[in-house]
């Protein structure tokens, strides 16, 4: 009887064991599902005409040639994201967006040709294509918009309403956009309020809000300024804005645009986010190659 009991002791002992094993297959394998080290990124351009020369010149550097640096250091950020990985993990991709889509077709055609990935099947070739595009198709754009000289602005708003989540955010990845706006929002099409909150800013709106003091932030506060809520949930979305442009006249308008847009983020559930101002690319580059890389 003892053998016996003894036989059964050591049977059920290995059992466990095996038991055991399957749980830490299991826990590898979901490891393995919610790994974020896939990257989706999204660059959303505000073609409205904040990048005109001539309405808004800067002799230092235009605001349209900073946007194209911009985007050639944001694409240099997401090829040093994929060289870093193993080619069986390869899972990456990126586009650009407008919204609305400008009417040249040109344009549409240039922003099919930068949507791009990367897979495991990815030939090394592909690489260079993808940095020759980037080094030139984004130039090709803006000088294609500020001919066309038809600035219909750009409705950033109503992307977050009702594209974002279709187009920036993919389950299985780490979803980054960003931003090239010089902070002020505004479409014809989707100008609206409810209560204090606006689906827009302007210059105007903020002289209006008598947001020109330093008791700035008390008097967004106290009536409930800012922008309306345009999603629930985001919390999968990074976003960085870019090029952060304030009108002259009021020393804390550049304040204010930046309040609104935390504020917007934080009631969107977005946890990680960024608002620069439209420095000089050279001085932006690093902290566009740290937030892809993920080391902020």
């Amino acid at each position: 009887m003892k053998k016996l009991f003894y036989l059964f002791m050591v049977i059920s002992l290995i059992s466990c064991n095996k038991g055991s094993n399957k749980e830490d297959e299991t826990q590898k394998d979901s490891v393995i599902t919610t790994d974020l080290n896939n990257i989706n990124v999204s660059i959303l351009i505000d073609l409205s005409d904040r990048i005109d020369p001539i309405t808004n010149p800067n002799p230092t550097m235009q605001y349209f040639q900073r946007d194209v640096e911009y985007i050639k250091a944001i694409e240099k950020g997401f090829l040093n994201h994929i060289k870093s990985k193993k080619i069986i993990t390869y899972d990456d991709q990126m586009q650009v967006f407008f919204n609305p889509e400008p009417s040249d077709p040109k344009i549409n055609d240039f922003t099919k040709e930068l949507k791009v990935s990367f897979d495991k099947n990815t030939q090394k070739s592909y690489f260079a294509l993808v940095d020759k595009k980037y080094s030139e198709l984004p130039l090709n754009i803006y000088q294609s918009a500020i001919k066309d000289g038809n600035y219909v602005g750009s409705d950033i708003w109503e992307f977050f309403k009702n594209k974002v989540k279709d187009y920036c955010i993919k389950d299985d990845k780490r979803n980054i956009l960003f931003i090239l706006t010089d902070g002020y929002m505004y479409h014809e099409n989707t100008k609206f309020a409810e209560g204090n909150k606006t689906s827009y800013l302007t210059g105007k709106l903020i002289k209006a809000n008598n947001l020109t003091t330093s008791d700035f932030k008390n008097t967004i506060e106290k009536n409930t300024y800012g922008f309306v809520k345009a999603n629930d949930n985001l919390s999968n979305l990074e976003v960085i804005v870019l090029g952060i442009n304030p009108e002259k006249g009021n020393p804390f308008e550049e304040a204010v645009i930046k309040e609104y847009w935390e504020n917007w983020f934080k009631e969107m559930k977005i946890k990680k986010y960024e608002i620069k101002s439209a420095d000089l690319p050279s001085n932006l580059e690093p902290i566009i190659l740290k937030t892809i890389s993920g080391k902020y």
